[in-house]
Order: C-alpha cells, then structure tokens, then sequence
C-alpha cells in the first residue's frame, strides 16, 4: 500500500516499463494537485553546461515520450544541436519517481499540427508572439504582440509556427524509484536491449 492508501502490486516484479508508467502517471493523475504530467528535463548546452526546467508531458508510447517547445528556445536549440536528454518525474503525493534517458528526435508535422489544434486559443497566439528564451524590454511588449497576433488572426485560423514543433526521448534507461522507511527504497532500472528490455534491481 502507498503512503496515500492506494493498494498497488509489486512494481518491481514489473517485466515491462511502459505499462508501469503508465499505472505510475494514472496514479498520480488522481492524487497530484497540479500538473501530474510535470516533469524535469534536462538538456546540454554547445559548451557541455547542462540546463534543467520543467516541461509537460503531452503523450507517451512504445516510441518514447512526447513533450512540446518552440524549436528558437534555449532547450529547442540545445536539443536539436545535442540530440539528447534526460527526464525526471516525481510524484510528491505517492514518494514516487522515474528517471529516462534516452535520445531525441523531432515528431513529424502531423504530430505536431494535431497537437497545436487541440490547444486554447490562447496557447496558440502565445506561440507567434513569444520569442521564447530571448530577452523582453517589458511585460507590456509581450502584450502588444499577442494584441497584434490576435488582431491579425481575428476569428479565421490560427496555423501552427514553422518554429514550434515537438521532441520525443526515445528512452535507452527508465528507471522507477519508490519510497521506502530508513532510505531503503525500492529502485528498479529498465534498459533497452534489441530484443526488448533488460531489467535490473538497484541498491537504493
């Protein structure tokens, strides 16, 4: 049983880490006050400084983990410049985390403009008139854009940026990492093999 009375199997004995993810965020999609989805990601810069900052999850699969950005920010140029990166997800509620490492690859246009459609009205002239992770003189810059942006879309169509787009961490390591009295926690680590996954149980 976990800390906030769910009644849970042995993640351990887990032979497959997408299915436990997937229990793992259903969790805390009912017990997280904000953002269940929320996760650290942390990217490289062209110097070898690492940069880390929280981003949402926007789907997941066999594949990997989709997040989405404007490719002109500070982690879009890190990661199409250094195509790889790592994530981490912790769950407060549950004393829950999962670390991935993986490689990077951009999703295709496809993705992408179905994801854009589905977003407010709002989110979607944000994307044109934020020059994401380049200096602002002011707040009122930024609403003057989203002003014109707004004007200049009017009720018509609001077509996704050529700049904004997604990645997907196509995970080489998932680890799971659970809670336990005197730090003797339950830690498990997926790797990918050409045949699947090969898993191992770690020291905490």
């Amino acid at each position: 049983m976990t800390a906030n009375g769910l009644i849970t199997s042995d993640f351990t004995e887990e032979s497959e880490p997408f299915t436990l993810f997937a229990q793992w965020l259903a969790d805390a999609t009912a017990s997280e006050p904000n953002d269940p989805n929320a996760l650290a990601l942390a990217t490289v810069d062209d110097e070898g400084l690492p940069n880390v900052r929280m981003v949402l999850l926007k789907g997941f699969d066999q594949d990997g983990f989709v997040f989405y950005t404007n490719y002109e920010s500070q982690k879009g140029r890190e990661l199409l410049s250094a195509p790889k990166a790592a994530m981490c997800f912790h769950w407060k509620s549950l004393r829950r985390q999962v670390r991935v490492r993986g490689d990077i690859e951009t999703v295709t246009d496809a993705e992408a403009d179905e994801y854009y459609a589905s977003r407010a009205r709002g989110s979607r002239i944000g994307a044109w008139a934020s020059k994401q992770s380049r200096p602002l003189e002011s707040r009122f810059a930024l609403e003057k854009a989203v002003a014109e942006y707004t004007a200049k879309f009017g009720l018509g169509d609001i077509p996704r940026p050529s700049h904004w787009s997604g990645f997907r961490l196509k995970p080489r390591s998932i680890e799971f990492w659970h809670d336990r009295k005197f730090r003797l926690h339950d830690r498990v680590e997926f790797k990918r093999t050409e045949g699947g996954w090969d898993k191992v149980r770690m020291y905490p």
